[in-house]
């Protein structure tokens, strides 16, 4: 199964930025940016999940389309890799996204191109992967 590495790079309070590195064997594959919320000790809908390895299967809604899931995060549900521009588009799940700008200017870094993002990771990865976030 491909690999991704999640590397969390900067937590403001209100949003942690971070690099999402996928591998095939020793391939880098893909690479994008992330947006999750701050870390505010995993508790639901207002902060990102904990460091640690974890699956990601591929999954549909009619809200976002096809997407990812997260299994297996303790003490929480449904956290979904998804598009997502702003930070107060999630509620603990993952955004990806092309490159970090602040498109709002409200002084908060955003993440462009989310769902082109998407799509291409969804390419990249169809059946999922697991994911070690650091």
């Amino acid at each position: 199964m491909i690999r991704a590495v999640l590397v969390r790079l900067e937590d403001n309070g209100n949003q942690t930025l971070g690099r999402l590195f996928l591998f095939d064997g020793l391939d880098l594959e893909f690479e994008c940016c992330t947006l999750e919320l701050s870390d505010k000790n995993n508790k639901r809908n207002i902060s990102c999940i904990p460091t640690g390895q974890y699956k990601v299967s591929p999954r549909h809604s009619q809200k976002y389309g096809n997407h990812y899931l997260v299994e297996n995060v303790m003490m929480r549900d449904y956290i979904l890799i998804h598009e997502a521009n702003y930070y107060t588009d999630l509620k603990g799940c993952i955004g990806v996204g092309e490159n970090f700008y602040d498109i709002n200017k409200d002084k908060n870094t955003d993440i462009t191109s989310s769902r082109k993002t998407k799509r291409r990771l969804l390419e990249k990865a169809p059946d999922g992967f697991w994911l070690i976030i650091i």
